[in-house]
């Protein structure tokens, strides 16, 4: 009984992407020798403007890449988009990380690296440039790409704030 409601449960869930930004290997010496754990950095989203990632550590690869999906699907958060690309241009920055982030016109693609790509890809936006300014460590490069994600505002939101209507906004 209880195993066909998981079942259920598990058939109304929605389809996550989920994209293993980087892996990393780290030894510990000790007095029997090394000690090898891994860190596992996912990013996890619905390809329809909602993304998150996590960072998940263990002492086996596929352990530290569940743990990390885990914690993503908790850290999830709604992005505003317009259409296939984002609504303005705007910069992230988290620690030395720095990512430009410019919306494209149909067609154009995800021109972008890797830690970024992986985010856009599971976010749903296909048409986007972007350029990883100062560091590119994959840590940064995701968190600051995230700050940025979550700093746009719509056309909607703008004119609340300013006491507009959003035909005067947007022109």
């Amino acid at each position: 009984m209880a195993y066909n409601r998981d079942r259920q449960a598990a058939h109304e869930a929605p389809e996550f992407i989920e994209k293993v930004v980087y892996l990393n290997r780290v030894a510990k010496t000790v007095k029997g020798g090394r000690v090898m754990k891994f860190s596992a950095l996912v990013v996890v989203g619905d390809g329809k403007g909602t993304v998150g990632y996590g960072l998940g550590k263990a002492a086996e690869v596929s352990e530290a890449i569940l743990k990390g999906i885990a914690d993503a699907k908790k850290n999830m958060v709604k992005i505003t988009l317009d259409g296939t690309t984002i609504p303005h241009e705007v910069t992230g920055i988290f620690g030395a990380g720095t990512v430009l982030l410019k919306p494209a016109p149909e067609g154009t693609g995800i021109i972008a690296g890797g830690a970024v790509r992986a985010v856009m890809e599971a976010v749903g936006i296909s048409n986007i440039r972007s350029k990883c300014l100062r560091s590119n460590n994959p840590q940064n490069v995701v968190k600051a790409c995230m700050q940025g994600l979550m700093s746009l505002r719509g056309p909607e939101e703008v004119a609340r704030i300013r006491g507009k209507r959003v035909e005067e906004i947007v022109g």
